[in-house]
């Protein structure tokens, strides 16, 4: 059975950090592309983060670049985001999401993704 399992979320304030975790079973990470993608109640799921399985090039959200890294480790089949200089705004569930192919720029296109982890709440307030 493949599975994507995040970790690492919860309440922190505002300037603080997180790191989350996306845990593979079933299948190797290494050899898909993997997204980090995060929803706010009311708001449509929104990419945040990627890196791709060929060269590990990585590619960011505007609301997250310079304060987000996403990092992979393939000896332990998972694959992280840190998150530094949290903001309120960046209250979400936040989703890692794997997918096999290759689609070049389309890097947050939630359809080309096949298989999706159960999400993880952060909370960032005071």
């Amino acid at each position: 059975q493949l599975q994507l399992v995040e970790s690492g979320g919860g309440l922190v304030q505002p300037g603080g950090s997180l790191r989350l975790s996306c845990a593979a079973s079933g299948f190797t990470l290494e050899n898909y592309d993997i997204g980090w993608f995060r929803q706010a109640p009311g708001k449509e799921r929104e990419g945040v983060s990627y890196i791709n399985a060929r060269d590990g090039h990585t590619n960011y959200a505007g609301s997250v670049q310079g304060r987000f890294t996403i990092s992979r480790d393939n000896a332990k089949n998972t694959v992280f985001l840190q998150m530094s200089s949290l903001k309120p705004e960046d209250t979400a569930v936040y989703y890692c999401a794997a997918r096999a192919g290759y689609y070049g720029g389309y890097y947050f296109e939630t359809r080309l993704y096949e298989h999706w982890g159960q999400g993880t709440q952060v909370t960032v307030s005071s």
